[in-house]
């Protein structure tokens, strides 16, 4: 279960930041291709929305390693390879992006996170079945 704590927790430091672009925090240059400093609306709710799917990220985590049972485990099993797809597209594309500043935070983050949704559905860290 450490796997899906740190993904949690790095998770919801980036959850407090989208939340902060899509309240208008000057930011952008880290996000969104940097073209930016305040977001606009329609990436403002891009920022909500990314909110949304770490929660169901988090949720699903969770769920593969056995510390709650939000999802059938098969589902949580395919999700969570769904997540290591989803966390290496986005290292290519902070990796892609035009701002220094975006690919300086991100793409660590981003390859972070994809380092620990591949161990979570590989199964490490998973609690043991109750007897």
């Amino acid at each position: 279960m450490p796997f899906a704590v740190a993904l949690a927790v790095i998770l919801a430091l980036v959850a407090v930041f989208q939340i902060a672009l899509a309240a208008g925090a000057p930011w952008g240059r880290f996000a969104w291709g940097g073209s930016h400093q305040v977001l606009p609306t329609r990436l403002r709710v891009g920022s909500a929305v990314s909110v949304l799917i770490y929660a169901v990220i988090a949720a699903t985590a969770f769920t593969r390693v056995g510390a709650v049972q939000l999802l059938p485990k098969d589902l949580a099993v395919v999700a969570m390879w769904v997540v290591v797809g989803y966390f290496t597209l986005g290292i290519l594309m902070n990796a892609a992006s035009r701002s220094r500043p975006e690919r300086l935070a991100m793409v660590p983050t981003t390859v972070v996170l994809a380092v620990l949704s591949l161990l979570i559905a590989l199964g490490a860290g998973s609690l043991p079945p109750a007897a």
